[in-house]
């Protein structure tokens, strides 16, 4: 199992008034509540519950401790968020942070069947290589390049965000650990410690290091992205 990294505390969350100036506080309706999920929540507003966002902004700091912690350590993190409120914002903070990524549907196996994965990843390497040489041209008739160029297409669709990850992630990112069940449960499957940003819908036990909060705003999970991005980076210059 793996195991989750050590911290030297010192990040701190954004802090309430920001979180509630993005929608943080907003959870699922009462009767989508996760029973792990009761404590984090403080009333109702218009059929929807409202999370404590001082718990947020503490759980956020953990998490941020742990991301610096994983960059001082060399680990490799995988970012994931495929639904459509998260897709955007996962790719940007993977390319920024240099990461593998999945912001789109996740690729059964990714985890539990990783030499597999591995094998795809090697073979859209090098195929994507020879295109830009001009090496396909040289060695493939026109019918079969047409072939080829699908492949790679295919590939690149279900795989763009994994070209650099040459071994299973020492740590998962997810947004809404719920919607990615298949992605939560290899990790938990693997032992591998997840960071959770996670509503109310979600069950508490999917992430090591839970944000509990509205996972349903692009703003919102743009701001706890960025944030934990922003640790990570700090985490690199040691």
């Amino acid at each position: 199992m793996t195991e989750a990294p050590e911290t030297k505390a010192g990040q701190a969350g954004p802090g309430v008034e920001r979180l509630f100036g993005v929608g943080a506080h907003f959870a699922q309706v009462k009767s989508r509540r996760h029973p792990t999920m009761r404590s984090f929540v403080l009333g109702a507003k218009s059929n929807l519950e409202i999370f404590d966002l001082v718990k947020t902004d503490t759980q956020l700091a953990k998490a941020k401790d742990v991301m610096a912690a994983l960059a001082r350590d060399g680990k490799v993190v995988l970012i994931v968020g495929g639904k459509r409120e998260a897709s955007d914002a996962v790719r940007l903070i993977g390319k920024r942070l240099g990461v593998p990524y999945v912001a789109g549907r996740w690729l059964g196996g990714t985890i539990s069947n990783f030499t597999e994965i591995k094998k795809r990843i090697d073979r859209l390497a090098d195929l994507s290589a020879k295109k830009e040489t001009g090496e396909l041209a040289k060695l493939y008739t026109k019918l079969e390049r047409v072939r080829i160029d699908r492949e790679i297409d295919k590939l690149t669709l279900r795989l763009s965000g994994l070209t650099n990850l040459a071994r299973r992630p020492d740590a998962m990112v997810i947004v809404d650990t719920k919607h990615e069940s298949h992605a939560s449960k290899e990790a938990k499957q693997a032992g591998i410690p997840v960071i959770g940003i996670m509503s109310s819908d979600c069950d508490l036990k999917d992430a090591a290091f839970p944000i509990v909060t509205n996972d349903a705003s692009k703003q919102t999970i743009e701001l706890m992205l960025n944030e934990l991005a922003s640790a990570y980076e700090e985490g690199l210059k040691g």
